[in-house]
Formats: structure tokens, sequence, C-alpha cells
């Protein structure tokens, strides 16, 4: 394989697909840039459970996005208005929000018909209306089928996320969505841009998002075992990937969008481009239905395929931002994974971190708002940190792990893992402008 794909004619003759625009809501503050800023400066968003009582749950914490009255706080009549909120379940309100923050970024606001009908929306999310699907049953519990809202189903449905984005945006290209677990924001994007590859679209409105913090969820996710107990008393150190103490994860909430353009149809009207989307890989595990087999061999032929179509070879991988949420058993499989793609790489020569120490794991949208996180650390040539990573894993040894502190490194190319529920892997590749790159090999 190449070190790198700029030498070469695209595969099969695609269309190159780059990022203008960004945007996200997150457990650290609602807006990109600010939860970038923020993440370098080793700031946490998670904090004690108060979205309802819960003293009765194991799991008292969460990645909560920020309440209107404070600091970045989201107010969701910002985004939509009162009159509309009724109609939608929090996933989509998120969703709202981050594409419209991603369309302003890219100054993309289609107003000719031919303009809107090739510009598209795909969003996933890997439970959707929890909330809203909760407080129906209730109702129903206490015998009042009148108090179900005549729009308790749509504002349920997953692809009405993307369905609320195309109307308010006038985009009348694809609107789908993907649903799977904890990989649909990557898948998202990964196939968004496929779309753009293979002329269904010039301009692609794709991420994930997720609002699945009520009762119901978090002790669903109790019931399985699977959220952090031992931190209730100290809700900022509790998730800690690749650390020894790490007991679970930590549950999270808000949403990740990028805009995704066709090269041309970019550099013709001169946006701004962030990245190029050159590697997307997908696989299965065939292993089991919520924990992944400990050879992390469905990982590792997700990153490989990504790498095969990128063209590159494993050592032209400078930034990995890891799914790694904190569980035991995932932590260990993905490290697994890691070493047998990159093998010597792996000691020093690339940079791995979890941002989900920060601001927990957001679900379906997770995948989504760590690819946006590692085009920033691409355009910035920063890593971003590790929190929490006090006595690392005896399996993580001779790696690093970013630990504490965001730094400086030159970056290439930057690759980002999403694993879900299921057996579903994908693994993102994104590089540098075309332009940029253009420009250092002259």
């Amino acid at each position: 394989m190449s070190s790198s794909h700029y030498a070469l004619p695209h595969p099969l003759g695609l269309r190159r697909v780059v990022v203008t625009g960004i945007g996200m809501l997150t457990p650290l503050a609602v807006g990109a840039e600010r939860t970038w800023q923020r993440l370098l400066a080793g700031h946490s968003g998670i904090g004690v459970l108060d979205r309802f009582p819960a003293a009765h749950l194991p799991a008292r914490i969460a990645g909560q996005l920020p309440a209107a009255g404070e600091e970045n706080g989201f107010r969701p009549e910002d985004w939509v208005e009162r009159k509309e909120l009724k109609k939608m379940d929090p996933f989509i309100v998120y969703a709202i929000a981050a594409a419209t923050e991603a369309l302003r970024d890219a100054g993309w606001a289609p107003a000719a018909l031919a303009e809107q009908e090739r510009s598209g929306v795909m969003i996933g999310s890997g439970i959707g209306g929890l909330p809203g699907i909760e407080a129906a049953a209730r109702a129903l519990e206490n015998g009042s089928q009148r108090r179900l809202s005549p729009f308790f189903i749509p504002s349920n449905l997953i692809n009405l996320a993307a369905g609320h984005i195309a109307i308010q945006h006038h985009l009348r290209g694809p609107a789908h969505a993907t649903v799977t677990a904890c990989a649909s924001g990557a898948h998202a994007i990964g196939d968004a841009a496929r779309m753009i590859a293979l002329d269904d679209a010039d301009v692609m409105v794709a991420g994930g998002t997720e609002g699945t913090i009520c009762e119901l969820g978090v002790a669903g996710f109790c019931a399985a075992r699977a959220l952090s107990t031992a931190f209730n008393d100290a809700p900022e150190r509790a998730s800690r990937p690749w650390d020894r103490a790490r007991d679970g994860f930590v549950m999270g909430e808000g949403s990740g969008v990028m805009v995704l353009e066709e090269y041309e149809h970019a550099r013709a009207r001169g946006a701004r481009i962030y990245a190029e989307v050159i590697g997307y890989g997908m696989s299965g595990d065939a292993y089991h239905a919520v924990a992944p087999p400990e050879d992390g061999n469905g990982a590792a032929r997700a990153m490989q395929a990504a790498l095969r179509r990128a063209r590159l070879a494993p050592e032209a991988i400078d930034y990995i931002n890891a799914h790694a949420t904190s569980t035991p058993a995932g932590d260990l499989a993905e490290i697994t994974a890691l070493r047998h793609v990159f093998g010597a790489h792996l000691q020093g020569g690339v940079s791995v971190s979890s941002t989900k120490s920060a601001m927990g794991h957001l679900l379906g949208a997770s995948g989504s708002v760590e690819a946006i996180l590692s085009v920033l650390a691409l355009r910035d040539q920063i890593v971003p940190p590790t929190l929490n990573l006090e006595n690392r894993a005896a399996e993580c040894e001779g790696i690093d792990l970013v630990a504490g502190k965001a730094y400086a490194r030159p970056i290439r190319h930057v690759l980002s893992n999403s694993f879900g529920f299921g057996g579903t892997n994908a693994a993102l590749i994104f590089a540098a402008p075309p332009e940029a790159a253009r420009l250092q090999q002259a």
C-alpha cells in the first residue's frame, strides 16, 4: 500500500468527498469549537444525574448537555420553534441543532431547486426516542390513552431526525437513517460519503444523535451491568478508558453532524475544506449480541478495510480516536485489534486517545462526534487527551494513550473507530485537504 493516496487516481473512478462544515452539542458544550477547546483544556462534562430522581439506581451519573442557565448551555428554543418542540423527542432536537450549526459553518443554504435536489441528509441513532416511549408507557399505565400525543409515533422514529432537518433546510436529496447501535453516527458519515462518491448527491448532512438519558434508558443499561457504578461520588473520574479501575461506561447525550461535499463542488463555491474522507471500513463480529470477541477480530477487519479503501499503510496513521468506552472487555478487545493491525507502529508511532473520558459515551452520536474531533485534531495538529488514565492496564503498556494532557504533533491521517451492540463495526479515515497535501508534496 502507498503511504499517500494523492499520487494515485481515485479507486474505481469514484468522486472525492470532503468535509466543509461541522456542528455538535456535547456534555462539554453547545458548539463544535467550544467543545473542542474544553476538551483540549482537560475539562469533563460528566456530573451527577439530575434529569430525574436516580437514588434507587446503581449508576447515578451521566454526561448531560449543559442546561440553559449554565455556561455554553443548551436552549432547545434557540434551534426549534416552541410550537414544534412538542412534536419531537430530544434526539431530534439535538440533531437539528448540530445540523444547523454545520450548515451555517459550511455556508450551504441551497435556494435553487436543482441544488436542493442534490443535497441530502443521513442521520443515525442507536435508540432514538426513548424518553417519549417512557412517557407514553406511563400514560397508558395510568389508564389514560387520551394523554398520548398525536405526535407520539413520529416524534420517536429514528429517521425523523433526518426528516426534520431536510424539511427545515429544504434538502430534497436522499433522506436516510442508520441504526447500528453505537456505530450509527460513524456509519452515517461513511454511507453518506459513499452516496456522494457514487453521484447520488453533491452535498450530504451526515452524523448521529442520541437523547436517551431517562429512567428507562439508565435503568436498562444498569440491568445489563454496562454502566460505571464505582464513581457516583466523583462523576468526572468515572469514564476512565484503559485504566485498571474502569468498571463500565458513563451514559452521555448529544449530536455530531458534518456537511460532506463532493470535492469539485466545494472548490467551485469556494468552501473551506476541513479534511477529505479517504477511508471507510465495516465489518461484523458474528460473535455475540453485546460483547466483542476477545481478539477484536471484527474491529481489526473494519480498520483494515478502511486502510485498503484509503490506500494507506498502517504506518501512515498518526492519530486514532478509539471507541474505548471504559468497559473492561471492550477496551481490551480494541487494544488487541490495534496491536494486530498496527504492530510495531503502535509502540510510539501513533497516538491513541479516548475522548469519551471527557464526555461519556454518546451511544449513537459517539461515532460522529468523535469523527469531528478527529478532523479537528488533523486541522490543529493536536491530539486530545484521555482523562483519568491513572493506572493503565497491563495490555496497554508501550502505547501513547495521550494520558491527561493534549499535545501537538505532526498528523497526516486520522482514524476514528466505532463499534456497536450486535457486533457492528465502523472505521473512518480522514486526510488533510487535497490542496494542503499537494503543497506538502511539492
